[in-house]
């Protein structure tokens, strides 16, 4: 079996098992109140580097937003791929409404109205003609009015606008609902190591969906680069985090209960020589044939050793046990 290549649902559009989150590159952004909501200043053309640097080592998927950075990630990502669009799979979502010039989000929208307005607004920043997988971006929207976006999508299918569609939440029933349309293709999800997810992967596995993985290195706390008393930017999320944003604190800095967790995760997931962060990646590969996990990354140096987990491969069924174990014991004393 070819673990470096996964399929979008039955849309017959394959991807690299591993895919790239562009939320990070999009720079700094906020809410109305001043909270942070990108990781810190970024180095624009390093992450051009970045991605022409993944491509090179056979990243094929490129997941972004319209909302990130304000729509800055995609004008990065759109600038990165140039004359090399056709080589990849990009995936962007829509439902959030922002002002770019401020750079702060001002809300959403669930209006099938916005959702043409925001794939407008996508292509051009893009600088492409179609989006491969079109993505709602508000996780709990209602799932009546959702069911309008997903037959608003089918229009987008049928005038060669966009490939495929999917639904970007944590709850199997939403996911169910967009899962209907002829054209869904895979349902983007929180997934990690430290926050499995089995009921939406047996959704997918039901549903023969893809399983895009964000978060599969919990926000960086399975990347290996986070140790007790490390502070975080004021620019980063992760130093004042929401609260659907568990695992650092208000103080700052990464909770000492799931840093212990990634502690005793070590040992199994560097086996086989791999860094922390790819062995976190080889648990998604291992958990499911559906999961496609897309690490974030803001340099060439993140992209070499993300990218570097696909000569490893997925965990062995041992190694997949032991970290079950390891776990259920931390919960046990816990």
């Amino acid at each position: 079996m070819d673990i470096t290549t996964r399929a979008l649902g039955d849309s017959g559009i394959e991807v690299s098992a591993l895919g790239f989150g562009c939320w990070a590159i999009g720079g700094e952004w906020q809410d109305p109140a001043g909270q942070p909501l990108g990781w810190g200043p970024v180095d624009d053309e390093e992450s051009v580097r970045a991605v022409r640097r993944a491509l090179d080592l056979g990243v094929t998927f490129f997941d972004t937003a319209d909302a990130y950075g304000t729509g800055h990630s995609e004008r990065v990502l759109g600038r990165a791929l140039g004359k090399r669009r056709d080589d990849v799979v990009i995936a962007t979502k829509w439902g959030n409404v922002f002002d770019e010039r401020t750079r702060t989000s001002t809300g959403s929208d669930d209006s099938p109205e916005h959702a043409r307005r925001a794939l407008t607004a996508s292509l051009a920043r893009l600088g492409t003609d179609r989006i491969d997988l079109y993505q709602l971006h508000i996780s709990d929207a209602d799932p009546e009015r959702a069911a309008r976006l997903r037959d608003t999508c089918e229009e987008f299918v049928r005038e060669g606008l966009v490939r495929a569609y999917a639904w970007s939440t944590d709850d199997p029933e939403r996911a169910r609902v967009f899962a209907e349309g002829p054209h869904c293709a895979a349902v983007q999800h929180r997934c990690n190591v430290l926050q499995d997810a089995p009921d939406m992967l047996a959704l997918c596995e039901e549903l023969g969906l893809a399983s895009i993985n964000r978060s599969p290195l919990a926000m960086g706390l399975l990347g290996g680069g986070h140790g007790a008393g490390r502070r975080l930017s004021a620019g980063d999320i992760r130093s004042a985090p929401p609260a659907w944003l568990p695992g650092f604190g208000t103080g700052g800095g990464a909770d000492p209960d799931w840093l212990a967790r990634v502690d005793a995760l070590r040992s199994v997931l560097t086996s086989g020589g791999r860094t922390p962060a790819q062995g976190a990646l080889a648990w998604l590969w291992a958990r499911s044939p559906h999961t496609v996990p897309i690490p974030g990354f803001r340099t060439v140096a993140q992209a070499e050793e993300n990218a570097g987990a696909l000569a490893h491969g997925p965990l062995a069924e041992a190694e997949l046990a032991q970290v079950e174990h390891i776990l259920r014991r931390a919960q046990d004393a816990g």
